[in-house]
């Protein structure tokens, strides 16, 4: 029994004197680590503040944010290692994370896929936040760019999270990119009006709301169709999807009333829609009541 106290007093003498040795590389380690956090703190401030000045694309900005924490972290820990004494462990560590990188790599190429996916979109920006996109069916604006995934919440509340590799394989549609969208509604007029007379005046009327573009990109109405009973004018006019105080709703609504009115005021009418029943036979039309 005193032999088994001794030796425990040996070791922990012999921690002790191992903690006594290594205390101030600890020390130093961490005031190390403190001083390399706000460093990289300046750093990563002034990389986000130049790109947010030259591109203002919150996405990018985002994900290189995200890239330079997880850097500094894994450059830190290493020279941490290095500094108390303990270098075979961080070159372990870094031979380890390279065939661990390979062999999780083929396990979860998915992922990493999906990850570089997301490192060419942060750079390629085909899209930013606020941008109306489409892939695969799904239409929405976008909300975030994460390492795997991108986030777009549809119209009707749905949050959509879809997969880096998804939208660099597949076709995306961006109706924002460019900062302008159009919109238009379909209204149809009689046969015996003037034409080009109700064509200008639903012009006229489009120039009078304020948030339809009137300069780069002019509102117009074409005729779409020649139906059966009334001739079918598409209404078309653009918007600017950097104001975000624009409603396209509200500026429809408003578009609709004005040229409702003024067809009214003008005693243009609007037909509806016309069935003709012919007879042929001159027989008497019946109708069965299903029992």
């Amino acid at each position: 029994m005193q032999n088994f106290f001794n030796d425990i007093k040996i070791q922990f003498l012999n921690y002790y004197d191992l903690g006594v040795e290594l205390l101030p590389k600890i020390i130093f380690g961490f005031l190390f680590l403190i001083a390399l956090r706000l460093v990289a703190f300046r750093i990563r401030k002034s990389v986000i503040s130049g790109l947010e000045k030259r591109g203002n694309d919150p996405l990018t900005t985002s994900f290189i944010g995200k890239l330079l924490n997880a850097f500094t972290i894994l450059v830190g820990l290493l020279i941490f290692l290095k500094i108390v004494g303990l270098g075979d462990i961080a070159s372990g560590i870094m031979g380890t994370a390279g065939v661990g990188a390979f062999v999780i790599g083929f396990a979860f190429k998915d992922i990493g896929e999906h990850f570089l996916a997301g490192f060419i979109l942060a750079f390629n920006r085909p899209f930013k936040v606020g941008d109306l996109v489409e892939l695969g069916g799904e239409k929405g604006q976008v909300v975030c760019l994460n390492i795997r995934n991108t986030q777009v919440k549809t119209f009707d509340g749905r949050d959509i999270y879809i997969p880096n590799g998804n939208i660099i394989k597949n076709a995306l549609t961006n109706y924002t990119i460019d900062g302008f969208i159009r919109k238009g509604f379909v209204l149809s007029v009689d046969y015996e009006v003037d034409i080009n007379e109700v064509i200008n005046l639903i012009t006229d009327k489009l120039y009078e709301v304020k948030d339809i573009l009137t300069d780069s990109k002019k509102p117009f109405v074409a005729i779409s169709d020649l139906g059966p009973s009334a001739i079918k004018l598409s209404v078309y006019y653009w918007l600017n999807t950097f104001d975000k105080d624009v409603s396209s709703v509200s500026v429809q609504i408003e578009a609709v009333s004005l040229i409702l009115s003024a067809l009214k005021e003008k005693g243009i009418y609007i037909p509806t829609e016309i069935i003709e029943i012919k007879n042929h036979k001159e027989s008497k039309l019946a109708l069965e009541k299903a029992s």
